[in-house]
């Protein structure tokens, strides 16, 4: 393994001083003690570093991830990205999560100065140094994008969760180039960007350098990427084929709705619905005796009055063919997310439906 040394905070740390990044007056799971434990993984005699899956399309699981995938997959990204020893870069995510732990080996193989910093929802606010690159969240640009207006940062990717137009809009006078990622833990991170704001904004994804991309008889997309994995990966992900190297994400065919013998995909429907509902939202279905399925709507907020119900009824109605109008509206206060803000929808549903 050729990545030995680690610069974080202007300090350079390897095996043998890696014990001064140990925070033993916090707890083990501290956000600092989490990149000293990932430190200790990626020194040791292992071929691997154990990472958890999100958990927002199904139960979180462990994987083995080979510690030359994710040298392969960070050499990809400080490519397209032209990070090098000289570059600065912000660290604002978990190092439990794959996002985090990938911009640990960014720094291992290019040898930058990364700077960590407490995760928080902006993680810029205080920030008075000059920043070349960083991976956020969409909670996070969304709680950040004020600051963002006047930070002096080249390049951000966003990741865990989808780009609404809504978050786009709050994106277009922002000066850094903003970048979408699709990946997963299994590819080591992002294996296609899509730009979304400035003007080389765009509406596909393209594949970085070494992936190729197919699809299959369910109109989703299967990825070859010898140098992260061995084989080829089947995703769920419906997509539309835009040349060799481009794709349209259209939804996931696992959370599509059966509801009177008619497929509906929420993420469609929701994009439909964007701008027009103030507050987070999504679209998901609960079993029904007639349609065996119907489409409800839930959202993060208090109950809506009758008037109010009645009101976005009408303004949501021209949008939405009838049977993708939501047959019953719920509502929560607040939605439920995992630990690094991913939705978690059957939970946030299930919670709505018991207080309803």
């Amino acid at each position: 393994m050729t990545a030995e040394n680690i610069k974080l905070n202007g300090i350079k740390y390897n095996r043998e001083n890696l014990a001064d990044l140990h925070f033993t007056d916090e707890p083990e799971d501290s956000w600092r003690n989490a990149i000293y434990h990932f430190l200790v993984n990626w020194f040791d005699d292992s071929d691997f570093i154990l990472a958890q899956t999100s958990g927002s399309t199904g139960k979180p699981k462990e994987i083995h991830l080979r510690k030359a995938a994710m040298m392969n997959s960070a050499r990809m990204t400080n490519h397209f990205f032209r990070l090098n020893a000289t570059s600065t870069v912000l660290l604002c995510m978990p190092a439990t999560y794959i996002a985090g732990k990938m911009m640990l080996v960014r720094a291992l193989v290019s040898g930058f100065n990364l700077l960590a910093v407490e995760p928080s929802a902006n993680p810029f606010e205080n920030l008075n140094t000059s920043i070349d690159f960083t991976a956020i969240t969409p909670y996070q640009l969304f709680h950040s994008a004020e600051s963002l207006r006047t930070k002096q940062v080249l390049k951000i990717i966003v990741g865990g969760g989808p780009v609404t137009s809504k978050l786009e809009l709050l994106s277009e006078n922002i000066t850094a180039e903003i970048y979408e990622t699709y990946g997963m833990t299994e590819t080591c991170s992002h294996i296609a960007l899509r730009r979304f704001n400035g003007k080389e904004k765009s509406d596909c994804f393209n594949t970085l350098e070494g992936v190729t991309i197919r699809r299959d008889e369910r109109d989703c997309m299967a990825i070859k990427a010898p140098h992260l994995l061995k084989e080829e990966i089947q995703t769920n992900d419906r997509v539309e084929l835009i040349g060799l190297n481009s794709f349209r994400w259209l939804g996931r065919a696992d959370s599509a709705i059966n509801s009177g013998g008619i497929k509906i995909h929420p993420e469609q429907v929701e994009k439909k619905l964007e701008g027009i509902i103030p507050s987070s939202y999504f679209i998901s279905s609960v079993p029904d005796q007639l349609l065996e399925n119907k489409v409800v709507l839930v959202i993060e907020s208090e109950a809506f009055t009758a008037e109010q119900e009645l009101d976005l009824k009408l303004k949501i109605q021209p949008m939405l063919h009838k049977f993708e109008f939501p047959k019953q509206f719920y509502f929560l206060p607040t939605f439920v997310y995992s630990e690094n803000n991913k939705l978690l929808r059957k939970k946030t549903l299930s919670k709505a439906i018991s207080k309803d």
